[in-house]
């Protein structure tokens, strides 16, 4: 059994519409069998999180493109993208680079 994890959620650019308004998110995800990972993080975010419009921010099992996410303040694109095992005190950021016109 893995031990709940403890992540600071940030979502900005205009990405916090999505979630009330609210731009930091101070979570804890509950014990499972398997490790967590992004895919699993980005599930855990929809079911608990997001507020309106999904289609703004997943696609399919990832997020929109156009949606920058940094993990500890490095691009995801390096630390394995959805295959990357969370790890307790991790800062995600999510930051939507999309405007409307």
């Amino acid at each position: 059994m893995v031990a709940p994890l403890s992540l600071q959620l940030e979502f900005r650019g205009g990405a916090e519409l999505l979630f009330d308004g609210i731009r930091k998110h101070q979570v804890t995800l509950p014990s499972q069998q398997r490790p967590w990972d992004f895919r699993n993080l980005l599930v855990w975010i929809k079911e608990n999180l997001l507020k309106e419009r999904p289609e703004l921010f997943v696609q399919g099992d990832s997020v929109l493109p156009g949606i920058l996410v940094l993990i500890n303040d490095a691009d995801w694109e390096l630390m394995g993208e959805l295959d990357y095992l969370l790890q307790d005190q991790d800062n995600v950021i999510f930051i939507s680079t999309l405007h409307g016109g």
